[in-house]
């Protein structure tokens, strides 16, 4: 296939691209290439599952460049970000540079929180619920009993800050290393609503967010974040520059993070803090009126029961009420400054309103109710009552906003769930695949395709699914003693190695105490370090186990020897009482359809297939994912699970599993002794 214009045939660009990578052409990212460019050629959308070792990011990459236009690639995590900006586009555009006979510009895009503000830096917080941080570094500054510096680590993260703030050319906090607390970093960052505007910000010519959408402007590519393309697709007013072509990587994430953006949330403390911010800015009516109405929400929060609310109650609505009046009325009367001493005065106005706005959106939009809204109370042991709203589903809002004006092409390592694209397509807004004529004939149904590349990993030769049937069936009373002994015989017969993925923090802390006692290998547990450390010490350590949740699930790239056993300890369906996944399930049952495959087991299957995806990272690796659910083996819907996941060899022999796991500790052990 040629280039646009006569230009270099596809298979000549991949070639050199994947060359300069350093990598090594696949079949299956050849046809990713060839998919990718055939629609953008035709204006239509593709849904493309590549697997792990596909070299899907040039799949994209090089056909996207070929043709020419501008493209947005989307990610959901900041390493695929940074691969993408720091070695694949470098890389690929110096290959491709000599064929196209054009150098394709790209640039890194976040949202404005991301990026350091040069304001709140030299000007400090505006003053409000927190006296003593108004002035941040003055504060870490009295805070140092010593000449070695600030004692507390607020302090020694603010200087490190004011440091790196002479140090850096692009303010990105994912670019300060070691990172910061994000307490710390609220002190020099603003969000969008909060921002002067470059007009009339002292700083605004030297902004760093700014340069960085300039920056946007001028690119061929923009890689940005989903959060970002959900805040520009729902938001209506642009903050991604146009263009012809959407590349959402890591697209098994794009619903929860465009449900997020749409979602909102009320506290008590929050709606105090926009008290305290309008307070000096608007007449003492008002901020009475607005006072009294915090004061009404909070004795109502405080008898507030975890839960969803299928109507609002009474007393909650009275609240709501009162909150959207005086917040409205608070938001008018802005204009009659109470106190003229005010420091900064702009900046504090734009954080009152911001506060004030979110108050009124939140409070109006629970308060009138939709039935396209799930309402609900959430309470936390640290931060107290909350009040959540969220879409029922996204699927009409991505249906609508997502795939106009532009090919879209959605990629993933899991994306074909029991079998086929539906499921995921369905969650997207999508008709069910095949179903073109109808699409065709009505405007509003996007006109795509699945395609499933494959992996360049033989899975049946390389792993074992291993289902432990004769265990009992996990119950909510807590962990379960023959699961734990079946956990310790499995990773006795690995040497360690063994990255348990738990649904539940409670269940992986009580089975990394419980192992600890038990076992002679060092067990790593989320939580007790930061994240990176203990998978850097996981990935170093030989022997070593790592225990954990929801991040590890999908978090985790450690190819070699360190990960040869991926335990799952249950099948990770959402809470019973999960009340937005609860209601979608209710929904789609009232409609006619099966509310647990649609939404519980999808969910599972999903979250499955990534944790599975642990285990075969390389080409040479080998080991087991062992799950510790009989109902994988014994429910009807097990069928569906188990075609979500990577076709490994299966068996539901406990023996033949620690035989095997015996043999590839000893193959590693060997290894290691032939290395040393």
């Amino acid at each position: 296939m040629s280039a646009p214009s006569g230009g270099p045939a596809l298979s000549e660009l991949l070639h050199a691209a994947v060359t300069a990578v350093g990598g090594t052409e696949r079949p299956g990212q050849v046809a990713m290439a060839e998919a990718v460019a055939e629609t953008v050629g035709e204006g239509t959308h593709l849904l493309v599952q590549a697997g792990t070792g596909t070299g899907k990011s040039l799949g994209y990459l090089v056909p996207a460049l070929a043709q020419g236009e501008r493209v947005v690639v989307a990610t959901a995590t900041l390493a695929l970000q940074r691969q993408l900006v720091e070695r694949d586009l470098p890389r690929t555009v110096e290959a491709l540079h000599p064929l196209l006979r054009r150098r394709p510009e790209y640039a890194m895009l976040k949202g404005r929180s991301n990026y350091l503000c040069l304001h709140r830096l030299h000007e400090g917080v505006p003053a409000e619920d927190e006296p003593g941080l108004f002035d941040p570094f003055e504060a870490a500054a009295q805070s140092a009993p010593t000449a070695s510096g600030p004692s507390s680590k607020l302090g020694k993260d603010l200087l490190r800050l004011r440091d790196w703030a002479d140090e850096t050319e692009t303010g990105d906090r994912d670019g300060l290393t070691p990172g910061v607390s994000d307490r710390a970093w609220s002190q020099v960052s603003v969000s969008s609503r909060e921002c002067l505007g470059a007009a009339r910000c002292p700083y605004g010519a030297e902004c760093f967010a700014e340069a960085a959408r300039e920056r946007a402007k001028l690119a061929d590519v923009i890689v940005t974040n989903h959060a970002l393309l959900a805040i520009d697709a729902i938001e209506g007013a642009p903050v991604l520059p146009g263009h012809e072509v959407l590349i959402v990587d890591e697209a098994h994430e794009l619903v929860s993070r465009v449900t997020n953006v749409a979602s909102g949330e009320l506290t008590p403390g929050g709606v105090h803090r926009a008290v305290n911010r309008a307070a000096k800015l608007v007449d003492e009516k008002a901020a009475d009126q607005l006072l009294t109405a915090a004061e009404g929400f909070e004795r109502v929060m405080e008898l507030a029961l975890p839960g969803r609310l299928t109507e609002v109650p009474e007393d909650l609505g009275y609240a709501l009420a009162a909150l959207r009046d005086a917040a409205r009325g608070c938001l008018s009367a802005l204009g009659n400054t109470r106190d003229r001493s005010v420091q900064d005065e702009d900046a504090v106005r734009k954080q009152a309103v911001a506060s004030l706005e979110n108050v009124h959106t939140v409070a109006e939009r629970v308060a009138q109710g939709s039935p396209y809204d799930v309402i609900w109370y959430e309470r936390h042991d640290r931060f107290g009552a909350s009040l959540r709203v969220a879409p029922l589903s996204v699927s009409g809002l991505l249906r609508e906003k997502l795939f106009q004006d532009r090919s879209v092409v959605l990629t993933s390592a899991t994306l074909k769930l029991g079998g086929d694209f539906d499921g995921v397509g369905a969650s997207l807004g999508l008709a069910p695949e095949g179903r073109h004529e109808q699409a065709d004939a009505d405007e509003d149904m996007p006109v795509w395709r699945g395609l499933d590349v494959g992996s360049p990993f033989d899975y049946r030769k390389q792993g074992i699914l291993y289902v432990a049937q004769h265990l009992s069936p996990p119950g909510r009373e807590g962990a379960r003693e023959d699961m734990l002994t079946e956990l310790t015989e499995l990773i006795e017969a690995a040497g360690g190695r063994t990255l348990g993925l738990f649904s539940s923090m409670r269940g992986a802390r009580a089975a990394a105490e419980e192992l600890r006692g038990r076992l002679d290998v060092p067990v790593l547990l989320q939580g007790e370090e930061t994240l990176g450390e203990l998978i850097r010490r996981f990935a170093e350590d030989a022997g070593t186990c790592l225990f954990g949740t929801l991040s590890l699930w999908q978090g985790v790239d450690v190819p070699g020897v360190n990960c040869q056993l991926v335990v799952m300890d249950r099948i990770p369906f959402p809470r019973p009482d999960d009340p937005l996944m609860s209601a979608r399930q209710k929904a789609v049952e009232e409609a006619g359809g099966n509310g647990f495959m649609a939404v519980a087991a999808t969910h599972a299957a999903l979250l499955m297939a990534q944790g599975a995806g642990r285990l075969i990272r390389a080409t040479g690796d080998r080991g087991v994912v062992a799950v510790l659910d009989p109902r994988l083996a014994k429910a009807r819907y097990g069928t569906f699970l188990r075609a979500s996941m990577p076709d490994f060899w299966y068996t539901t022999d406990a023996g033949q599993v620690r035989r095997s796991l015996a043999a590839i500790d000893a193959a590693a052990r060997d290894g290691a002794d032939a290395r040393g």
